[in-house]
Parts: C-alpha cells; sequence; structure tokens
C-alpha cells in the first residue's frame, strides 16, 4: 500500500510540475482597473508566472475554507466540552459499581450449572 502511495505522489507531482513548465508565462495582477487607479492616484501591481497565480488562489482558498469552517464549528467544540466536563463531574459524584470478580479462567458449563444450584435462592 506504501507503494501505491508513493507512486500515486509522483503521479500528482509530475503532473505539477508539467502544468507549472506549460504555463510560466508572467501576467500581471492589479488591485483596481486602469480607470480607478487614475482616478485615485495609487494603485498595485505585481507580475507572476501564471502557475503561481493559480497555487497561490488554490492554497488562499483552501485556507480561507478551513478558516471559515472552524469558526463554523465553534458551537459544536464548545457543546462537547460542555459534555464532557459534565460527564467528568458526574463520574466523580457518582462512581460506578464495583463489578463482579470474572475468574481468570473459562469456566465449564456444568460446574456453573452445578454453582448455580448451590445458591440460595
Amino acid at each position: 500500500m506504501k507503494y501505491i502511495r508513493y507512486a500515486l505522489l509522483a503521479l500528482v507531482l509530475l503532473f505539477s510540475v508539467t502544468l507549472a513548465l506549460a504555463n510560466r508565462a508572467p501576467v500581471t495582477l492589479a488591485l483596481w482597473p486602469d480607470t480607478v487607479t487614475a482616478f485615485l492616484g495609487f494603485g498595485y501591481s505585481a507580475t507572476l508566472p501564471l502557475f503561481a497565480v493559480v497555487v497561490g488562489a488554490i492554497g488562499l482558498g483552501l485556507v480561507l475554507g478551513l478558516i471559515w469552517e472552524w469558526v463554523r464549528e465553534h458551537n459544536h467544540r464548545a457543546e462537547a466540552a460542555r459534555l464532557r466536563r459534565e460527564v467528568t463531574a458526574l463520574r466523580e459524584t457518582h462512581p460506578a459499581p464495583m463489578q463482579a470478580a470474572k475468574p481468570s479462567q473459562p469456566r465449564d458449563q456444568v460446574l456453573a450449572i452445578l454453582d448455580e444450584a448451590d445458591t440460595p435462592r
């Protein structure tokens, strides 16, 4: 299974390198359109290879999605923590009853029946 995983990772790496080499033409990213930049008098632009823009956009999307989910699931984590504290408090105030000691070796069915017959009812 380990070799299959490494082979799959090698294929993904090969595909990524091929994609990066095929899309290395520079593109210019601007903060605002040219008309807004002329009106405001300032603007920001950067020239990057196309694959860097694509990989950066995917990475930014993953990070923002992870943060969004972490914030969205806050209520669930808070409820789970509250329930853990409640269970711990209940275990401290009400200890579990003693369990009957189990025999160390498996018992014969006939002996178990005889033991049950000997116990008074």
